[in-house]
């Protein structure tokens, strides 16, 4: 506990804004229209495309026997996965209201 402790104490600056980070990322995603979030989800998923590739790309450069890097880059990569199939369906639910009723 104690060395939970110093950790907070030695890197709260770096805390202070991961959770100010989170609370303008909450303020801003909340405020877009709906009309824009089609564009932005599209743009989103190529971002996290990006983000797939580079943990595939470190998990291959990663030595023998270190597992929890593999661990991480494993998640990374089934995380990242996740967003951009979600984002996608998404994307083709919001583009489905845009056509033409039969």
């Amino acid at each position: 506990m104690e060395s939970v402790l110093n950790y907070v104490h030695q890197h709260i600056n770096i805390i202070y804004i991961v959770l100010l980070s989170i609370f303008l990322g909450i303020e801003v995603i909340g405020r877009v229209p709906s009309v824009l979030h089609t564009p932005l989800m599209s743009g989103a998923n190529a971002i996290h495309g990006v983000v797939i590739i580079g943990a595939i790309i470190v998990m291959g450069r990663v030595e023998t026997g270190n597992y929890t890097a593999l661990i991480i880059g494993f998640l990374a990569v089934l995380l990242g996965t996740l967003n951009v199939v979600g984002g996608f369906v998404v994307t083709d639910r919001m583009l489905e209201m845009f056509k033409k009723k039969k």
